[in-house]
């Protein structure tokens, strides 16, 4: 059986780090688990094995610089994809599609696609793509980076102070916190269908055949 809290031991604030920083700004981390880890960062931080606070602060670090790397790739690579006019795969007017899109929404989706995984690893890409302004899109990345890492550790470390024994319900514990993860998406979407529709299918379109 998988034992995350092993791995976490292991990796140490090096490991916890790099996962972290690659979940938030590289492509190929989108599978990595960004949040059951930092929950259980700050329930093993309950058990004395790190620094709540060291933790916060490197977590921070590598939220904040990873995200502002995604938004780099897609602003200096990205749009390369957009060159010609008629390119195979991808269509200059979704481009122009997506500038728009962060024109509106950027802050507010930088801060919901935080809390949501795999949208938290591509939605950053997407708004250097789309050439949303860099020092809004910065406040927003700090802003919801230390919510995000504040939250999850804070929780792992208040409910490993206060539940004895907890490690026996680590996995219903993850698994709640998956749910969690992706409520605020669904809360969203049911309250404007319109809105998460639209992002759905811009980012959809970034990436669809012509």
């Amino acid at each position: 059986m998988f034992d995350l809290q092993s791995l976490i031991q292991s990796a140490g604030y090096i490991g916890i780090t790099a996962i972290v920083f690659a979940e938030n700004g590289l492509l190929i981390g989108f599978f990595l688990p960004g949040d059951s880890l930092l929950f259980t960062a700050g329930l093993l931080a309950a058990e004395g094995f790190f620094n709540p606070w060291w933790l916060i602060a490197l977590c921070f670090v590598a939220a904040t610089v990873g995200v502002s790397s995604g938004y780099a790739i897609g602003q200096r690579w990205g749009r390369k994809l957009f060159a010609r006019p008629d390119s195979r795969f991808f269509k200059q007017e979704n481009l122009i599609k997506a500038e728009g899109f962060y024109e509106k929404h950027g802050g507010m989706t930088i801060i919901y696609a935080r809390f949501i995984p795999i949208i938290r690893t591509f939605a950053p890409v997407v708004a250097g793509i789309g050439r949303m302004p860099y020092g809004p899109f910065l406040m927003y990345n700090i802003f919801s980076g230390l919510g995000w890492v504040a939250l999850l550790i804070g929780l792992g470390y208040w409910l490993g102070a206060q539940v004895p024994d907890i490690d026996t319900y680590l996995l219903p514990i993850i698994a709640v916190i998956i749910f969690l993860s992706i409520l605020p998406g669904l809360i969203h979407m049911l309250r404007a269908p319109e809105r998460r529709r639209s992002l759905w299918l811009t980012i959809r379109s970034l990436f669809r055949k012509s």
